[in-house]
C-alpha cells in the first residue's frame, strides 16, 4: 500500500532483459534466421542440382545429394559462413565425392599420380568442350575416377578454381589441375564414338515408348536389360499413389528386374514425348508446353539398364529439356 492513499501500486513489470524475454527474442530471431537460410538455399538449388547431376549422372542421387547439403547447412553455424555459395558448392562436392567413392571401389591413387599434365588445351577449347558436355557426362564419366570426375565437372563446367577444388579432393591445386586435365583428355577421346551411340540410344528409347503406349509387355522386356532398374523420386511416388484410381502406375523408389519394370510402365507412356534430357535421349511429360515430369534413360548396348522418373518441380526446372 502507498502512504496517504488507499490504492495498491501497480505491479512492477519484469524488465525486458529477464530470461523469459531473452529466450522469446532468441526464438524469434532463430526462426527468422532459419527462414532466411531456407530462402537463400532454395535460390541456390537449381545450380546445386545441376552440379550434382553432372557429377553423379543420376537425377535421384543428385536430389539426395542436394538434400544432404541442406541438412548439413541447417545443422551448421550459418553466421560463420562468409560465402554461402562457395560453402554450398564445397559441401555438395564432398557429398558427391563420397557417393562416387562408395559406388565404386576401384583403386584411385595409382591412376592419379605421376602423370604429366597436358597443357595444350586453351581456355577457349575448354569452354567449347564444356558447352557440349551434357550427353558426354552420362556416357563417358563412368570411366573416370571419382577425383577426376569431380575436378573436371567443377572446373570445366562450373568455373570453380583449382585452389577451391584442391581441399575437396585432398590434393594440391596442381594435382587437382592434373585430374581435370586427364579427365578432359578421356572425354575428348570418347567424343568420336558418341554421335553414333546417341542415334542408337534414341532408337531404343523411341521403341520403348512405342511399346509402352501399345501395352506390349514382351516387347518392353526385350528392350530392357534383365537387371534393369526403375527409380522414381519421392514426388513421383507420391503422385502415383494419389492417382492410383485414375490408372497411375504402381511406383516405388526402386524396382529391379526387366519384368517388374515392364509391368510398371506397360501402357503408361501415352502422354510422354520423346525428348533430350541434358542432351541424352529420354522422354518428358509437358502439359501446356511446360515440362512436369522427365524420364531419363541409361542405355547400354541395345538395351535399357536404368530409367529414372523425376517430377520434383525444382529438379525438373533445373534440367535442360528439349522436345524432339
Amino acid at each position: 500500500m502507498c502512504l496517504g492513499c488507499s490504492q495498491a501500486p501497480a505491479p512492477t513489470r519484469p524488465p525486458l532483459t529477464s530470461p523469459c524475454h531473452i529466450l522469446a527474442a532468441w526464438r524469434v530471431n532463430l526462426g527468422e534466421m532459419e527462414q532466411d537460410l531456407a530462402v537463400m538455399f532454395e535460390a541456390s538449388r537449381p545450380r546445386l542440382q545441376a552440379v550434382a547431376y553432372r557429377m553423379l549422372g543420376s537425377l535421384t542421387e543428385a536430389e539426395d545429394a542436394v538434400q544432404e547439403t541442406w541438412l548439413r547447412l541447417s545443422r551448421s553455424d550459418a553466421e560463420s559462413i562468409d560465402n554461402l555459395g562457395g560453402w554450398l558448392t564445397t559441401v555438395l562436392s564432398r557429398v558427391c565425392l563420397g557417393m562416387l567413392r562408395s559406388r565404386r571401389t576401384r583403386r584411385e591413387d595409382q591412376l592419379e599420380l605421376e602423370e604429366p599434365e597436358l597443357t595444350g588445351t586453351t581456355p577457349e577449347e575448354e569452354a567449347v568442350l564444356a558447352e557440349t558436355m551434357g550427353p558426354a557426362l552420362l556416357l563417358l564419366l563412368d570411366s573416370l575416377t571419382p577425383g577426376e570426375r569431380l575436378a573436371f565437372v567443377l572446373h570445366d563446367l562450373f568455373a570453380v578454381p583449382f585452389e577451391d577444388i584442391a581441399p575437396i579432393v585432398g590434393r594440391s591445386p596442381a594435382a587437382a589441375r592434373q585430374l581435370a586435365s586427364r579427365a578432359r583428355r578421356r572425354v575428348q577421346g570418347g567424343e568420336k564414338a558418341r554421335s553414333g551411340d546417341q542415334r542408337r540410344q534414341r532408337d531404343v528409347v523411341e521403341a520403348f515408348l512405342a511399346a509402352s503406349r501399345r501395352g506390349d509387355f514382351e516387347a518392353l522386356v526385350t528392350l530392357l536389360d534383365p537387371d534393369a532398374v526403375l527409380r522414381a523420386d519421392r514426388a513421383a511416388v507420391e503422385m502415383a499413389a494419389a492417382n492410383r484410381n485414375q490408372g497411375a502406375p504402381h511406383l516405388s523408389s526402386e524396382q529391379r528386374g526387366a519384368r517388374a519394370v515392364a509391368n510398371a510402365l506397360a501402357g503408361r507412356a501415352t502422354a510422354a514425348k520423346l525428348a533430350l534430357i541434358e542432351g541424352i535421349p529420354g522422354a518428358a511429360w509437358v502439359p501446356g508446353g511446360r515440362p512436369r515430369a522427365v524420364f531419363a534413360f541409361y542405355v547400354v548396348g541395345d538395351t535399357i539398364a536404368e530409367i529414372e522418373i523425376v517430377t520434383d518441380p525444382a529438379v525438373v526446372a533445373a534440367l535442360r529439356v528439349a522436345i524432339l
